[in-house]
């Protein structure tokens, strides 16, 4: 039944109309950090909307019944990682601050979404190694942007603990690696 739901066509449509405004929301909810950015960093900064516009990408080739791997490969490792690092990080801003106001409880719900439709579409990624290595050294070189360089999403309440957060990052990154790995590479070996 969930095959049915994620393969019909209306529906990757809807899920395509969504991703593809959200990623819009999410760049221009970096405005005012990318208006602060250094140049050569703006690239790394809008973690969750690049995100999200692989994931576009993918599900505009996959309605066609194309694949496209180096994509798929980055979708999936970073919808998770920047999905469940926004949870969290909203999270803790509401025990910290005590109120994160209807725009950080819409982000956990999004953000969330943005985890989960990832790992949902696995079964139909066409990931080999190679695209997911690529992905793999995309997503740690990025932490290494955010958090050596400082260019890392700005949470005023959470500047304190930028170290600590900058810990978690880098095993949340190798966790969205070994789990793409799984859903992906293992499974479909597996199934041979």
């Amino acid at each position: 039944m969930l095959s049915y739901i994620l393969l019909d066509k209306k529906f990757l449509i809807l899920l395509f109309i969504i991703n593809f405004l959200g990623t819009i929301y999410g760049y221009y909810w970096y405005g005012w950090q990318l208006e602060i950015t250094p140049a050569i960093f703006i690239p790394f900064v809008p973690d969750s909307p690049t995100a999200s516009l692989f994931f576009t990408i993918f599900l505009l080739f996959f309605i066609f019944g194309k694949n496209i791997p180096y994509i798929e490969a980055l979708a999936i490792v970073s919808l998770f990682k920047y999905g469940i690092w926004a949870v969290v990080m909203n999270l803790l801003s509401l025990i910290i601050g005590g109120d994160i106001g209807p725009a950080g409880y819409m982000l956990i719900a999004s953000h969330f979404g943005m985890a989960v439709q990832g790992l949902l579409y696995a079964p139909f990624y066409k990931i080999k190694l190679r695209h997911l290595t690529v992905a793999a050294i995309v997503v740690l070189h990025n932490d290494i942007i955010d958090y050596v360089f400082g260019q890392m999403p700005i949470y005023s309440d959470l500047t304190t603990y930028m170290n600590e957060i900058g810990y978690f990052t880098f095993w949340l990154s190798i966790v969205s690696i070994l789990l793409a790995y799984y859903l992906t590479i293992h499974r479909k070996k597996a199934a041979e």
